[in-house]
């Protein structure tokens, strides 16, 4: 494991701390400053919580109680939650033909009060320090401020695709579609848990039959994640239906699921109703088309507005007009490498390299240097060493980390000027290395 730079001192009056379930309101109030709600924090308290507590990291800061009654001339000093951070276990986040422990930072948030003062900078050295200590070699997140992260090493490495697919658009035939029978239920956890995550973790493991996994394909691997994620009270329907899950069968297996809420608007012209897609997961193209089928025909809707799907996903090659979709791309994954040789080694490449990167981190003094990787297509076992020889392609990581699930390529970070090849073909034979068929997506925001 690498070892640190100097860490970011938190300032003078502040201190990092373990939060414990018994914080969880402070959390919550903290979290409505840092992301303005207008939920309840009690209501929010009686919600699961997703977090893993002994993974949650408070800062706290001390301050005169003035309303306290002095003792022994003394006013009392009382300490406040002004900042936090949380990562998820991931022990088998899906990388190029592969698995890794990944960290997935979480709920970073500072008290409006207490900003521009180094409490983020602080709370992200200490979230490395901890991952590299837990032996997980990459960080992985979902921005909710897109500008934020680059600066601590984080690249944009997937996007999502967002369509809104109005009712009934034609969508290019698929065989075996029509060989499915469907179930529509309203979602259960005790009824549909375990099928909907096997599912999801083979539907990832093997992409359109290629034995190609999808990298950032991650499941909910906390039995606080699961529980989280099945809520479905009115707070979490903002005025839409409970929860809906279609499941497909053939041959009485289920070979896919999809969930969704509609929302019916009356107007003077008749009902306006509108539906929005969770997951959309499926083994193969004929139950993938069957979900399909299912959510494009329901009475009384007009349009299917699905989360977020790859944007290499199905329906985008089977739509007819794909323009009437209105598709957009947005950030999905940002993946910070954490511990350069154990991340390279941990994922495949898709054509053999043999190539020396240089590799420069402003915060991980151990990762900078040059690393000569060395892998055969499609096999594991990379090989990743500290080398004196110099580098054939140089790059921050942030580009490394940008490039890690194969879905940026480093020529074109290298066409952007932020990627240097040195050799003539350098350049060029590790992108195509790096790159993967498969683009990278999470299907949930962790």
């Amino acid at each position: 494991m690498p070892h640190r730079s100097a860490r970011a001192p938190l300032p003078d009056g502040y201190d990092f701390r373990q939060l414990t379930a018994d914080d969880l309101r402070d959390v919550l109030t903290l979290d409505a400053w840092a992301f303005p709600t207008g939920k309840d924090v009690e209501a929010l308290a009686a919600e699961p919580s997703p977090l893993s507590w002994d993974r949650a990291v408070g800062v706290v800061a001390e301050s005169d109680d003035s309303d306290a009654v002095p003792v022994d001339g003394a006013v009392p000093v009382r300490t406040e939650l002004v900042g936090m951070h949380a990562s998820y276990p991931f022990t088998r986040f899906p990388v190029p033909g592969g698995v890794a422990p990944v960290s997935g930072l979480t709920w970073v948030g500072v008290h409006p009060a207490h900003r521009r003062r180094g409490i983020l900078t602080a709370m992200i050295d200490e979230h490395f320090r901890r991952s590299l200590r837990r032996r997980e070699p990459v960080s992985a997140l979902f921005a909710a401020e897109a500008a934020i992260y680059g600066r601590f090493g984080y690249g944009k490495a997937a996007d999502d695709l967002r369509v809104t697919i109005p009712r009934g658009a034609a969508l290019r035939d698929v065989p075996g579609a029509s060989e499915h029978t469907v179930r529509i239920e309203t979602s259960d956890f005790d009824r549909h848990a375990a099928l909907v995550e096997d599912l999801h973790e083979r539907a990832g493991a093997d992409v359109g039959g290629s034995g190609l996994n999808r990298p950032g394909w991650v499941g909910r691997e906390t039995p606080e994640l699961q529980r989280y994620f099945w809520a479905d009270t009115p707070l979490r329907r903002d005025g839409r239906e409970p929860e809906r899950i279609v499941i497909v069968e053939r041959d009485g297996e289920p070979r896919g699921y999809t969930t969704f809420r509609r929302k019916l608007d009356w107007e003077l012209q008749g009902p306006r109703g509108h539906v929005s897609g969770g997951e959309v997961v499926a083994l193969d193209a004929a139950a993938a088309r069957a979900l399909w089928d299912v959510l494009l025909d329901l009475d009384l809707t007009d349009d299917v507005h699905p989360f977020m799907i790859p944007t290499d996903d199905v329906v985008a090659q089977w739509l007819v007009d794909r323009r009437k979709a209105t598709p957009t791309a947005f950030d999905n994954l940002w993946i910070r490498v954490l511990d350069v040789p154990t991340a390279l080694a941990a994922r495949q490449y898709a054509a053999d390299v043999d190539v020396v990167l240089g590799v420069h981190d402003a915060r991980l003094a151990g990762n900078s240097g040059s690393w000569r990787l060395r892998a055969r297509a499609f096999t594991g076992g990379a090989e990743v060493v500290r080398t004196d020889e110099p580098a054939d392609v140089t790059l921050d990581v942030r580009e490394l980390g940008a490039a890690y699930l194969g879905g940026e390529t480093l020529v074109a970070l290298a066409a952007a000027g932020l990627v240097a090849g040195h050799r003539p073909g350098a350049l060029a034979h590790a992108s195509a290395a790096f790159a993967w068929p498969v683009a990278p997506c999470s299907s949930w925001v962790f």
